[in-house]
């Protein structure tokens, strides 16, 4: 697979949408519409293929992942709070079957307690947490790395 064929979905979950205006001093002073467009630059130069959706419905997401099936070469995803609650969310990403980063905002690992248990983060390649809205990049670039090291 060549990063010129490499197809990521890119999904952000529930109140992903409020970030540059919820909790700055956790989540970042950057809105998701500036996120979203380095996220498209990020692509563009590493020769990726990227579409991205916000949703705060579980359901959508569940959707969106099963319809990306055939599509996608790789998924990243925020679930935000359904990282620690939705089996329904695990479950939609493990009968994909393709490789998932997850991604947060925050150091989850430094928060609450309940924050620090991932439903997600078992059925990963890999989670990235703590960087703001550089964490999606890097995500990007793993998971163009993770391509190359298979075919490589």
């Amino acid at each position: 697979m060549r990063s010129q064929s490499l197809k990521v979905l890119v999904l952000h979950g529930p109140n992903i949408n409020l970030t540059g205006f919820r909790e700055p001093d956790l989540y970042g002073k950057k809105p998701l519409e500036e996120i979203d467009k380095e996220i498209a630059e990020e692509a563009a130069a590493l020769g990726i293929e990227v579409r991205v959706l916000q949703t705060n419905h579980e359901g959508v997401l569940v959707d969106t992942i099963q319809e990306h099936r055939r599509w996608a070469n790789a998924i990243i995803i925020n679930p935000g709070g359904l990282t620690h609650t939705s089996v329904v969310l695990r479950d939609a990403l493990v009968s994909v079957r393709l490789p998932v980063v997850e991604v947060h905002l925050s150091n989850v690992h430094a928060r609450e307690d309940f924050r620090r248990h991932s439903m997600i983060a078992p059925v990963t390649v890999g989670q990235i947490v703590g960087f703001g809205g550089m964490g999606y990049l890097l995500a990007l670039r793993a998971v163009l790395n993770l391509s190359q090291e298979l075919i490589g």
